[in-house]
């Protein structure tokens, strides 16, 4: 429906109109949205884990000490490392795009509650010839037409409300994501690390190795001159000493690659990025502070963004519910038009228009009500995806758990088998030069050594990206109070 008014009407009429306009904003700002408000899916947790009972806080969680986490294994290489990912590392800069587009977008819906303010200006010169013109001459003239235009939206059913809440949680959401990208990087350079750190152990317990069987093979060498110790104990000792050598030269292939990752995972050409070896891992497994189950809905961001985007799914359901209603416009537009232009913007050649708009649907073969049910099965996804997130972020805690708490036992049996076996071959040794036992004695007890050491070091290093794991999996210290609020959403 359209109303326009004459240049000759009251000023009452036009001062109604504006009157009307105000009134339909205070509406709109009285007005409720139409749709399901949201609330948090409800998910149950246990009071305390299964494979640590007693792995809790004793004060609040937010009085816990905030920082890198990384602090914790005390490596000034690995948190010089762990600093320059913020900056360089690729996968948290395209997070961090794909938030800012999700920024942005929020930001430009919000736009829909002003109204949209346009100007127009045109200028037309005709002739007409003298054939055609009451006068027998040719007649030109010029018409000029200056226009200052609005129009307006009242959003009455809440559709424009709901479409920026929905764009809101969708933005907050991509805010957790970076906090996951930011956290599963951390974690995987941390790991990367560790491994590589082991890599060098591993070769140095083989350097080792290599250094006692040379050890051997000059033992073996100078009974078989003396006559007292067979030919097949020397090839025997020096197969043992080649094995492990080429043992030694495999060991640089897993280092390499893992310095490689490292290199990837600092945006930087593996080409371009080293780093020295050190001959011993030197990092002391952590204390990890303890949580309780409850609070892995706040401090893990694949959760928070898992809640974020169950918010902007029941905030749609509202969008396609503002479907069923009709939908109203106002605009209106002030200028002059005439010629000359030299005197257009005078009273003479003023004109103005008031006009509302209102459309609905009549019959649309339920095609609004099959948008909205599609909506709440896609709220309804979003609701079970939320839950299976918590679901996971409780698994990956508990297996993280055992597996400390079983490495740490098996470390303890594994530190006395190491001193056992290098104990034994040393006796072994011992009772060879002596002429008591064969060479095969030898070489069992040193390959058992050998293997028992490799255990060890495994054992350790699996502790350790245990414990990398478990600060992941309890969020690393993010929490939700770390999201943008709406405000900060929509701020310029």
């Amino acid at each position: 429906m359209t109303a326009s008014f004459p240049d000759a009407a009251p000023k009452a009429t036009r001062r109604a109109a504006i009157l009307a306009a105000c009134a339909a904003w205070l509406a709109l700002a009285a007005g409720c949205a139409v749709g399901p408000d949201y609330k948090r899916p409800v998910v149950a947790v246990p009071a305390a884990f299964k494979e640590n009972p007693g792995w809790k806080q004793a004060s609040p969680a937010d009085g816990a000490a905030r920082g890198p986490w990384w602090g914790v294994f005390n490596d000034p290489v690995l948190s010089e490392l762990e600093s320059q990912l913020d900056s360089q590392n690729l996968s948290i800069a395209q997070a961090l795009a794909n938030y800012e587009e999700a920024r942005q977008i929020a930001r430009a819906d919000r736009t829909g509650y002003l109204p949209n303010v346009s100007v127009t200006g045109d200028a037309t010169r005709s002739r007409i010839p003298a054939a055609l013109s009451s006068t027998g001459h040719a007649i030109t003239s010029s018409s000029y037409t200056a226009e200052l235009g609005a129009s307006w939206a009242p959003d009455f059913w809440g559709k424009l409300q709901r479409t920026v809440e929905s764009d809101v949680a969708a933005a907050q959401a991509s805010a957790a994501l970076v906090a996951s990208a930011r956290l599963s990087t951390q974690a995987t350079l941390a790991q990367d690390y560790i491994e590589l750190r082991a890599a060098d152990d591993q070769i140095r317990l083989l350097e080792n190795a290599v250094e006692a069987y040379r050890r051997t093979v000059t033992i073996t060498q100078n009974k078989y001159k003396v006559g007292v110790a067979a030919r097949s104990d020397v090839i025997t000792a020096q197969t043992q000493l080649d094995s492990t050598r080429a043992q030694l030269i495999g060991a640089g292939v897993q280092r390499a690659q893992l310095e490689h990752a490292i290199a990837v995972l600092l945006g930087k050409a593996p080409a371009d990025f080293a780093i020295a070896r050190r001959p011993e891992l030197g990092l002391a497994i952590p204390e990890i502070p303890g949580q309780l189950p409850s609070s892995l809905l706040e401090r893990r961001p694949d959760v928070a963004a898992a809640e974020r985007q169950a918010a902007e799914a029941n905030a749609r359901v509202g969008i396609q519910t503002a479907a069923y209603f009709p939908s109203l416009s106002l605009s209106g537009a002030d200028g002059f038009e005439g010629s000359p232009i030299n005197q257009l913007i005078t009273t003479p050649f003023r004109f103005w228009t008031l006009g509302a708009q209102a459309t609905d649907t009549l019959l649309d073969w339920g095609e609004r009500h099959d948008q909205v049910l599609s909506a709440k099965a896609a709220y309804e996804s979003s609701a079970a995806s939320y839950k299976q997130t918590v679901l996971t972020a409780l698994q990956q805690v508990e297996d993280n758990l055992a597996a400390l708490v079983i490495l740490h036992e098996e470390a303890g049996v594994e530190q006395g088998a190491v001193a056992e076996a290098a104990q034994a071959a040393q006796i072994a040794l011992n009772e060879y030069n002596a002429g008591t036992v064969d060479f095969t004695t030898v070489v069992t007890a040193q390959v058992t050594e050998l293997a028992n050491r490799e255990s060890a070091l495994s054992i350790n290093t699996s502790q350790l990206t245990a414990s990398v794991a478990l600060i992941q999996a309890t969020g690393g210290g993010w929490t939700a109070s770390d999201l943008p609020s709406a405000a900060k959403v929509v701020a310029h």
